[in-house]
């Protein structure tokens, strides 16, 4: 049951991203300033989550890596 909801919040969380309004009524309007796109964010991070429960972590994608440099000689 639990892995139907997580499954369920993932992919209205995709619909929602892929499809904003749903032509039919969005959460927050977009013109509203600072908090017009917390709907998507939020969408976007039950998504991330959802896809994290199943194994499949994005959130490395997403991190700070050490630069490489190539203009050191030895």
């Amino acid at each position: 049951m639990k892995s139907f909801l997580v499954v369920s919040a993932g992919i209205l969380s995709f619909l929602y991203l892929v499809f904003p309004s749903f032509g039919v009524f969005e959460l927050l309007p977009d013109y509203i300033p600072f908090i017009g796109n917390v709907d998507e964010a939020t969408a976007t991070m039950v998504l991330l989550g959802s896809l994290r429960y199943f194994g499949m972590d994005l959130t490395n994608l997403f991190r700070r890596r050490p630069s490489v440099d190539f203009g050191t000689t030895r």
